[in-house]
């Protein structure tokens, strides 16, 4: 990067018009990556002296350098953008968030085949039906089927060592071919209408059920007519909660909507002319676009990598000026043609409506609660005196049961609430059961050494849950490390311990406020609160569970999971093995006379 100012008029005036990427820096940070069809005419646009808008003015005002790459064609830009963008994720693009693969159901290859749920495992052996939009979907999914088709839904390693039925098979989810309850020609038909039903022919499984009922009465077989009718019935109430009556195709209808202080883009996946669910993203937006922009920039984060299932069709709200571009990346990246349509009508038209309102509503929830919260921010800001809004905020909590597996738990919330990214346990260790102040001291230490070192952010507040002794600790801790600067705001139950007579303490000890119960300050500080607790319970939960399932004959070496079960179950159990002698326990398989006076001396050393 050369130390001479940059000079935007010459720059642009030696660019070339043929298409490439443009790449933006600031103080040697790569700020925007940008694809154009004219190199010179996009570039330009951004130095014209009037209509800009203020988030482009703050990424102009921080260039200091612009790099270029001509390319081949504007798809070859496009490609080349989408790598740049993954690789560097500039502040001022659109990011989408990295998401798991998408879910699907597998119709595994056995003599009796399982619906089972994963995770576009394609190496299994079996038939992969979906995509599907989340988890949830699947496994909405998979009910609707156990309680119709009645297949199974357990693994082949659990189905291998059943000698009963188990509870799917009482409550009528099952029809326990793993013990031979139903004869093979019965559960593979069950399977087959399964299939039908994932592939979307409903209409031809409805009609086939009825004329099978009709025979099952003609031959008065009245019990298996009756669950054909059952069947039926609940395959019709599935189609209405869909909304589609024998529609066929497969699309990802994308409706992208962008209001003051937020922008949605919602994807509604339909297959087999069924929606199969819906999903919506919130990206931010460092810099002003248009819905056709965010549609553009959204479609090639999200299907050029290869990684997202394809339809057939893409339909989206607003027309695309780089529609051509994208078909032609996308094939480049995936081989795979597909038709990108924006005005439609019928069918389409109404999943276009659908899709439109669910990024209204979603969007809608999401702004009000922003909202919500930067009312109570701004009403904490005035209570502590601050010249701007509390932007990180970090609270502490600890939890055990009677000393038992202390955790302390910090929560941080950041200018839209909670950022659960950044919340972290600490498992204490080393102090006496039930001493909540070293529990604090550790946990303060540990997380503010790593402030210090410049490794993690130092937030404006931080918040103390349990009074003066607590925040005695927590200014102890502070001032050794030298941390003057981070606001301690204390909380306190008052008398009554009722929420709402809640004292606190405002950066020291004899500072005391009692805020009204109708304050928004107070709700945000009760919020936070509470979320620490929350987060402290279900982390010493996770740890005391996980020290009560383990096994002392975990800690002898050379006893793995085999050899334990196999002298639990000589022995019936722990107390049993304990009641053991040494030759006793030599005989049990595997384990030998060497091993068994180990594994004796070991159980008996207190």
């Amino acid at each position: 990067m050369s130390h001479i100012a940059f000079d935007p008029k010459h720059f642009v005036s030696n660019l070339t018009t043929r298409p490439g990427v443009y790449r933006m820096y600031g103080k040697g940070e790569l700020l925007y990556v940008g694809k154009a069809k004219n190199l010179k005419s996009r570039v330009s646009s951004y130095f014209r002296a009037t209509g800009l808008t203020t988030k482009t003015m703050a990424l102009v005002s921080r260039i200091d350098a612009i790099e270029i790459a001509v390319t081949q064609s504007e798809t070859e830009a496009l490609l080349l953008e989408q790598t740049l963008i993954k690789q560097h994720r500039p502040p001022y693009n659109i990011l989408l968030r990295d998401d798991k693969s998408y879910p699907y159901i597998l119709l595994s290859d056995h003599p009796h085949p399982a619906l089972l749920f994963r995770r576009g495992n394609k190496s299994e052996k079996g038939k992969l039906y979906g995509p599907f939009p989340n988890g949830t979907a699947v496994r909405e999914s998979l009910s609707t089927m156990q309680k119709v088709f009645k297949v199974r839904q357990c693994e082949d390693g659990t189905y291998a060592n059943r000698s009963r039925p188990c509870l799917q098979y009482q409550i009528k989810r099952c029809s326990g071919p793993c013990v031979g309850l139903i004869d093979d020609e019965q559960y593979a038909e069950d399977v087959r209408h399964a299939r039908m039903f994932l592939q979307g022919k409903n209409q031809e499984l409805t009609n086939e059920l009825s004329d099978k009922m009709k025979a099952a009465a003609m031959d008065m077989e009245f019990e298996r007519a009756a669950e054909l009718r059952d069947q039926m019935i609940q395959l019709k109430h599935i189609q209405e909660q869909q909304h589609v009556y024998g529609q066929t195709g497969d699309a990802d209808v994308i409706a992208a909507l962008i209001q003051p202080g937020g922008l949605c883009v919602h994807v509604m996946m339909v297959r087999h002319g069924k929606v199969v669910g819906s999903k919506s993203y919130y990206p931010k937006m460092p810099i002003e676009i248009t819905e056709s922009e965010l549609l553009s920039s959204f479609i090639a984060q999200f299907y050029l990598s290869g990684v997202q299932e394809l339809p057939k069709v893409l339909i989206t709200s607003h027309e695309l000026d780089d529609a051509q571009v994208l078909v032609d990346g996308i094939f480049a990246t995936t081989q795979k043609r597909i038709e990108l349509l924006f005005n439609v009508r019928g069918q389409r038209a109404r999943w276009m409506d659908l899709a439109k309102l669910n990024a209204e509503q979603g969007l809608q929830a999401r702004l009000s609660d922003k909202r919500n919260h930067f009312s109570r921010v701004t009403a904490l800001q005035k209570i502590l005196g601050f010249k701007e809004p509390p932007a990180h905020m970090e609270c502490f909590d600890i939890s055990h049961s009677s000393g038992e597996a202390t955790v302390a738990s910090c929560v941080v919330f950041g200018p839209d609430g909670p950022d659960k990214k950044r919340y972290r346990s600490f498992n204490i260790e080393g102090i006496e059961g039930g001493d909540d102040y070293g529990a604090m001291k550790q946990a303060l230490t540990r997380r503010y050494k790593r402030v210090k070192s410049g490794e993690l952010e130092k937030p404006d507040v931080v918040l103390i849950d349990g009074g003066k002794g607590q925040l005695t600790q927590a200014e102890n801790v502070l001032k050794e490390l030298g941390l003057v600067d981070v606001f301690l705001l204390g909380v306190a139950k008052g008398d009554t311990r009722k929420p709402g007579l809640e004292t606190l303490y405002i950066g020291s000890k004899e500072d005391e406020v009692v805020l009204p119960p109708d304050s928004a300050a107070l709700h945000l500080i009760q919020h936070i609160r509470d979320e620490a607790h929350r987060f402290a319970v279900k982390s010493h939960r996770r740890r005391r569970d996980k020290k009560r399932r383990h096994s002392v004959l975990e800690d002898i070496p050379g006893i793995g999971p085999n050899r334990r079960k196999e002298l639990l179950s000589a022995f019936g159990g722990y107390q049993g093995l304990l009641a053991a002698s040494q030759e006793d326990i030599s005989k049990v398989k595997g384990i030998g006379a060497k091993k068994a006076e180990e594994i004796y001396l070991y159980l008996h050393k207190n």
